[in-house]
């Protein structure tokens, strides 16, 4: 296929009927998609420059185009016709532009489609604190809390704020108002949207991401002062998650963090994408804590190290281990044993707790 006969149209449209989740765009190689997990080249020629360009210039604003002849690159998310909504990211390497551009679902999973535990969905109703949904990028993260969000839409009366670079998933209004605020377009950035957020009568707050030290702060307090907010962090596992919060303050200030996280922090949900073993698709695998007195009083002590054999034994809270949950998965047929391997975190328990399972069937 020739590079000068394709349109970006043409591309989007096989993304969305291939239901891949991203289509990457870089010179010198064909267009690739993303297939459950794996890339996958098209059979067309390799790019060339100024086929980037157009393609980039056919859904780029003027506005994100400056940013990318000043900064280099660019984020932001737009509509394909009526069937599905991208984040895109365009970027300069070499000289030239590339871009990838995920695909966002236009339908929500329900919180049991994802493979959350039922315990999961009482955090929802939580008056005030602290969720996070931690991972990876590309775990599915933004796909668990708009499916978080939308239960809370469907089930709740609220104001929901989210503040989120760019808007990824659209809410309409259900039970609750939802009023979605984009960073560099409706506000500037993550620390004032949610100062701002503050004086907007919010009964729930998502924050994209907690980037910095500022942003960290506004959503604890935030959880602190009787609003249930949601955010994420690209960390793996319960006990990263709060140490990199922690050691994210100065010194001076890590033990009134660690006060504030132990009276706020409601749960950790960590997760990752993984490719189905027993069919096309991919599974998400989670580790899930709950913030029981016990684990409040680890984190106000700086006994992290300790929370996950709090999580181990936590399972009628409805916790569970990053490990447990990829060893269930794999005993199921439903992950390879690479995976477990190797996403696992602490692989000498893993494969002897495999190996006594199997001999234990011997």
């Amino acid at each position: 296929m020739n590079t000068a006969d394709i349109r970006i149209s043409d591309l989007l449209q096989l993304v969305v009927d291939e239901g891949a989740s991203d289509l990457h765009l870089s010179v010198g190689v064909p267009p690739v998609l993303r297939l459950h997990g794996r890339l996958r080249p098209l059979d067309a020629e390799p790019l060339r420059p100024e086929d980037t360009e157009r393609f980039m210039k056919a859904i780029t604003s003027e506005e994100h185009q400056q940013n990318v002849r000043e900064g280099g690159g660019t984020d932001f998310g737009f509509g394909f016709s009526e069937l599905a909504r991208f984040r895109v990211s365009v970027m300069r390497q070499k000289g030239y532009l590339g871009m990838v551009l995920r695909l966002i679902p236009s339908n929500l999973m329900s919180l049991e489609e994802i493979g959350l535990p039922p315990q999961v969905k009482e955090l929802l109703y939580k008056p005030r604190g602290l969720v996070l949904v931690t991972g990876p990028t590309g775990s599915g993260k933004s796909t668990t809390l708009a499916s978080m969000l939308n239960v809370i839409n469907q089930d709740r009366d609220c104001h929901i704020i989210t503040i989120e670079d760019p808007i990824e998933y659209y809410h309409t209004h259900k039970r609750s108002i939802v009023t979605q605020r984009e960073i560099g377009v409706d506000v500037p950035d993550f620390t004032e949207a949610l100062r701002r957020a503050l004086r907007q009568d919010p009964d729930v707050i998502l924050v994209g991401e907690m980037r910095d030290l500022e942003t960290m702060e506004a959503a604890i307090t935030a959880a602190e002062t009787g609003h249930l907010v949601f955010a994420t962090l690209h960390t793996t596992g319960s006990a990263r998650t709060v140490d990199r919060i922690v050691d994210a303050f100065p010194t001076n200030q890590q033990e009134q963090i660690r006060t504030q996280l132990a009276s706020s922090l409601v749960a950790v949900v960590s997760q990752l994408l993984l490719v189905r073993k027993d069919a096309p698709g991919r599974i998400a695998v989670f580790e899930i804590m709950i913030a029981t007195p016990s684990i409040r009083s680890l984190i106000r002590d700086n006994k992290t190290f300790r929370i996950t054999s709090d999580i181990q034994t936590g399972a009628r809270w409805g916790m569970v281990t990053l490990d447990t949950h990829l060893m269930s998965l794999y005993q199921r047929g439903l992950i390879s044993y690479e995976d477990v391997i190797t996403k696992c975190q602490d692989p000498e328990a893993v494969l002897e707790k495999l190996s006594a399972e199997k001999n234990k069937k011997k």
